[in-house]
């Protein structure tokens, strides 16, 4: 008999796929729309060119005379896109510029080039921009004004505190052996420091030095005394003999620690440490006497050598983007604040400012609307005073004066300190109000007027935001990723419901929780988190929530585990009229403005155009799949009886009827036939054309998964209902 195959909405992870009857359990690059299952939609290339570094902030902006803005904040350079052109408006330390003489030093046969900058801010990665103005020539060198006037350059190392090297597309061909001498009439421009490309973990100093104790390590005692030189017992061997060895690591390289001195060795013999080295990480060898004591130090380390867990945490170059009207308001994670205005005749060939007066050390930043306030998050309780950042500690300017951040009698200036969590994480802007995060709370923040200016109420505990992009506002709702689930509030504070909670959470990089980045498709009613799996230290999985079609009862979630899918930023179609999005290709340099790029590059896409990948002009197949749980036989009519089956009979399935609303090329259908759960699936595969009636089997099993897959270009298809020609074939 004909049976109708439905399955609901959204992915289930959370139980396996014969728990998992009438869903989905996983799939690529799909989507559900009113609660059916189809292909995402493509995405091509904006600009031909490829980004410097890793983007990671994107803000749409329309200027008063209605061209629309896109910036993207990498983490070396910030960018306003417009009419398919990026431009450089990345904020200087010198705007106007530092003139420098003689100061290139060269090596025939070699790219490297030494550049004599003086005393200096620079660190390795940040960006160098040459303007020649007088300059002549580098003596007995190939490289020319042409190579440096208007260039950036990557600072690829600091040999001197006065000096830093960059890296030339071409290798220095002039006649000298040596070093050439430097010429004049160059001035260097240096750009603000933003951050690294990734989130790593730090570690810390060890603490079996500088006065640290080991506590519950095995002591022993010198058995001969150790001299001030490279050998080990009485200065006449190589071994260091004790009292005893029991408990002692016996392979790999160990550690023993004398006094203020670590030693290490790689064997054991009788009672003596074999195959020493005296002075070991990076301790200073001393003469010790007979019977001192002697400490096992294999599992600590020494001062000035990094411990062997981490237990801090190197924020990446993350910006914090926003306009008040036609100004673009710039804020550097930890740093200082710009401003770029966007109205200017020459907009284009400006640089972003730093605002005068505005606190020089935040975490995030936001412009309240409509009362015009910048409020900084995780700033300064002193203005100008790096020193003084609170990670608690929120300011805001006088209303619609940006430089003014002093209250007085006369403004709305002010300050408010958080009580709850030990650092604010983020902030959006909502429709009724502003809503703050800290790693374990959630606060509002509503503009009240004279004399307070904000009403500040927690509304929320154990909900902390995971990262600083985490957070997006949909229809006076807000959803947010935590440590520990995903959040709802709509006035109330609501945990959400998801069934590939553990699929998530169990694979997540939490050292890398600053890289999440969470975005809106309002086209289709979707939230989007991207964000690194455990063995990445990049974005590589998403998933997504479809608020429009989720009701109470029923939430709709998804993931994609797709290579082509990984995004780095994301901002809605409200300006540009489609989705645009960032992809950080950490291993690729070609980025098209600067020279010597070792920090990889991104690329810029708009979605929802068509079906395929559009790269420069290279298209490509965006291949998606989708699987759903085991099916079973519902019923087996015999004598006009109906037995409910859920696994007890076998099931033959003659004829296959495929059903879509639309579908633009081939279509692969395969059947994962199992007798029993842990069954290996014996499989069976057939196509279906945009044609096919249906499609003839000879399929014999308890239970059935479905997987609907397709890979050709241009090929797009939209599930409708399947139809199963399915007979009982018995219990056995």
């Amino acid at each position: 008999m004909l049976q109708k195959i439905g399955f609901l909405p959204g992915f289930n992870k959370q139980v396996t796929s014969t728990g998992a009857e009438n869903e989905w359990t996983g799939g690529a690059n799909v989507r559900f729309r009113y609660g059916t299952p189809e292909k995402l939609g493509g995405w091509s290339q904006l600009g031909s060119e490829q980004l410097t570094g890793a983007a990671r902030a994107q803000h749409h902006m329309v200027s008063n005379s209605s061209i629309n803005y896109s910036i993207i904040g990498t983490n070396r350079i910030l960018y306003a896109y417009t009419g398919g052109i990026f431009y450089d408006i990345h904020p200087v330390v010198n705007p106007a510029g530092t003139t420098l003489t003689n100061a290139f030093l060269t090596t025939n046969g070699s790219k490297t080039v030494t550049v004599n900058v003086g005393a200096n801010t620079f660190v390795i990665g940040d960006i160098i921009k040459f303007d020649i103005t007088g300059f002549t020539a580098i003596t007995n060198s190939s490289y020319t004004a042409t190579d440096f006037d208007g260039k950036k350059y990557m600072v690829i190392s600091k040999p001197t505190s006065t000096s830093i090297t960059i890296t030339m597309a071409n290798a220095e061909t002039g006649s000298a052996t040596g070093q050439g001498a430097g010429s004049g009439g160059v001035r260097f421009f240096q750009y603000y420091h933003v951050g690294p490309a990734e989130q790593l973990g730090a570690y810390g100093w060890g603490i079996s030095q500088f006065g640290g104790i080991i506590n519950g390590a095995l002591t022993f005692t010198l058995d001969g005394a150790l001299g001030d030189n490279t050998s080990g017992n009485n200065g006449s061997a190589t071994q260091v003999r004790l009292n005893s060895v029991t408990g002692l690591p016996t392979t790999g390289t160990n550690f023993v620690q004398v006094g203020t001195e670590e030693i290490s060795y790689t064997g054991i013999t009788g009672n003596e440490l074999t195959g020493i080295t005296r002075a070991a990480r990076g301790t200073t060898r001393a003469a010790h006497l007979n019977g001192v004591t002697v400490t096992n130090s294999s599992s600590y380390t020494g001062w000035g050598s990094p411990a062997a867990n981490t237990d801090s945490v190197t924020d990446p170059g993350l910006w914090s983007l926003d306009n008040l009207g036609g100004t673009l308001i710039a804020l550097i994670h930890n740093g200082e604040c710009f401003e770029w205005d966007s109205n200017s005749t020459n907009a284009t060939t400006t640089r972003a400012t730093i605002i005068t007066g505005a606190p020089t050390a935040s975490r995030d930043m936001l412009v309240s609307t409509p009362d015009r306030h910048l409020v900084f998050f995780g700033t300064e309780t002193t203005i100008g005073d790096k020193t003084t950042q609170d990670d608690m500690f929120i300011r805001f300017s006088d209303q619609e004066n940006i430089n003014s951040y002093v209250p007085t009698a006369i403004n709305s200036a002010g300050s408010q300190r958080l009580a709850d969590g030990s650092r604010i994480m983020g902030a959006k802007l909502g429709r009724n109000a502003i809503y703050v995060w800290t790693d374990t709370s959630m606060f509002t923040m509503r503009f009240v007027g004279t004399p307070f200016t904000f009403a500040f109420e927690q509304v929320g505990t154990n909900c902390g935001l995971i990262g600083q992009n985490a957070a997006v506002e949909v229809d006076g709702a807000a959803y947010w990723m935590s440590d520990n689930g995903f959040f709802r509030y709509t006035g109330q504070l609501q945990s959400m419901q998801c069934l590939v909670e553990d699929y998530v959470y169990e694979d997540i990089n939490t050292t890398s929780n600053e890289l999440v980045y969470a975005g809106i498709n309002n086209l289709f009613g979707e939230i989007t988190w991207f964000y690194p799996t455990s063995t990445s230290n990049v974005n590589n999985r998403c998933v997504v929530y479809n608020y429009l079609d989720s009701t109470q009862e029923t939430s709709i979630w998804s993931t994609n585990a797709s290579s082509l899918f990984t995004r780095t930023t994301w901002e809605d179609s409200s300006v540009f009229g489609l989705p645009h999005a960032t992809q950080y290709n950490a291993g690729d340099d070609a980025s098209f403005d600067v020279v010597g790029n070792t920090e990889g590059s991104s690329i810029y896409f708009e979605h929802e155009t068509g079906f395929d990948q559009i790269i420069a002009s290279a298209t490509s197949a965006i291949p998606s799949s989708i699987t759903s749980g085991d099916y079973d036989i519902t019923q087996d009519q015999r004598e006009g009886i109906s037995f409910r089956g859920d696994g007890e009979f076998m099931m033959r399935i003659s004829r296959i009827i495929p059903d879509f609303i639309s579908q633009s090329q081939d279509v692969t259908l395969k059947l994962d036939l199992r007798d029993y759960p842990n069954d290996a699936a014996t499989t069976q595969t057939f196509t279906s054309t945009p044609t096919t009636q249906f499609i003839d089997t000879r399929a014999r099993a308890r239970q059935i998964a479905l997987t609907i897959s397709n890979t050709a270009l241009s090929s797009n298809w939209k599930m409708g209902t399947f139809r199963l020609d399915v007979h009982s074939g018995g219990r056995r």
